[in-house]
């Protein structure tokens, strides 16, 4: 695997780090490629189990969608509560629906202390994190979302289920 594509201690690992195969994907919670690509990889993980593990880090596209570096701000928050992924999960599933009382009640949703969070999202606590993963991704070429990684090397196909699906196989020695 690359170096700058290693896992860290710090990443937001669904899987286990000794898994045969890492996919790394740097998204945007904002994007409906990311969110097609979330519906594909949730059953992908399930399917192929320990033998798959998903990374991911932050690309947020502000110029093109507003509310995807608060989102990514608002990850990080729950994070911080041990809740990244179920936030990750609920960001993707009510996609459509993002204003500036979504965020405040999707952690209130996953019982997050709200204080905590609203004070994290107001002081800008995790915005240095999102950039430096977001500058990550753009050092290794990932200009648009979502951007993958499979074992280190760039992924360039769709993030569509089928797509998505025949990548893993391949990775797995399976195709």
């Amino acid at each position: 695997m690359s170096d700058s594509i290693r896992i860290e201690e710090h990443d937001h690992l669904r899987g286990s780090c000794d898994a045969q195969v890492t996919l790394v994907e740097y998204g945007d919670f904002e994007c409906p490629y990311c969110a097609r690509a979330h519906a594909a990889l949730s059953e992908l993980m399930q399917e192929h189990g320990e033998r798959v593990a998903l990374v991911y880090r932050h690309l947020p596209l502000g110029d093109v969608h507003p509310f995807a570096t608060p989102a990514a701000e608002a990850a990080e928050a729950a994070g911080a509560q041990g809740k990244f992924w179920e936030m990750h999960d609920a960001l993707f599933e009510n996609q459509g629906r993002f204003d500036e009382d979504a965020l405040p009640a999707l952690a209130s949703n996953l019982g997050l202390d709200a204080g905590r969070f609203a004070s994290e999202l107001a002081d800008g606590t995790h915005s240095a994190r999102v950039e430096q993963q977001a500058e990550g991704g753009r050092a290794l070429g990932a200009r648009g979302t979502p951007s993958f990684f499979i074992n280190g090397e760039r992924y360039h196909g769709d993030s569509d289920h089928a797509s998505l699906a025949s990548a893993l196989k391949k990775a797995l020695g399976e195709a």
